[in-house]
């Protein structure tokens, strides 16, 4: 009988629910796969199904994000709503990245020649490091602004858009997605 190698470290795994006005109306599951290497994957799936009198919404993303020696070298995000199938990508040719995204009501294209190293969705794995000024926002191709309001919240804001990121010992234990009719709230389950 062959030896067996190193038992795989396994993935972090944080579950979310989401909240409109008290009702839970979906779930956010966000995984770092064990590194493999220099290389790590982060992924983000969110499911969504709002019915509310005449108000019906369903969202389905899911981001993978590969990160190499900490850098992003490919950010995926696939989106299917009741508006439509959407779809970004960030990915390093080496000297820039190519970014495109094309999603409801957005559509940008871009070249950046900075290497992409914090996102969004290392947001869900440790608070902010002192002094992030920015997360990519793999969504819209482009990048939040980062702020600490006080010790464990953060604010990402983007084109008048605003997130605000709670953290507990380091742990993202909730996020308010604000919005004009109805702010989401996004907490961690334990």
């Amino acid at each position: 009988m062959a030896a067996q190698g190193p038992k795989a470290a396994a993935a972090e795994v944080r579950r979310y629910g989401i909240e409109v006005a008290g009702i839970r109306v979906g779930t956010m599951t966000a995984t770092r796969q064990a590194p493999v290497g220099a290389d790590v994957t982060y992924s983000l799936v969110s499911d969504v199904k709002v019915n509310f009198l005449f108000y019906h919404l369903k969202i389905y993303y899911r981001v993978v994000n590969h990160f190499h020696n900490g850098q992003l070298l490919l950010s995926t995000v696939e989106a299917h709503t009741n508006q439509g199938d959407f779809a970004s990508k960030a990915e390093w040719k080496g000297d820039h990245y190519d970014i495109v995204a094309d999603q409801y009501k957005h559509h940008y294209r871009a070249t950046e020649t900075q290497p992409i190293r914090y996102a969004v969705t290392n947001m869900f794995f440790s608070e902010p490091p002192a002094g992030q000024a920015r997360a990519f926002a793999e969504y819209f191709g482009d990048y939040f602004a980062l702020s600490r309001e006080k010790p464990g919240t953060w604010h990402a804001v983007r084109d008048g858009r605003e997130d605000e990121y709670q953290y507990t010992n380091g742990e993202l234990v909730t996020i308010v997605k604000k919005n004009p009719l109805k702010n989401f709230i996004i907490r961690l389950e334990k």
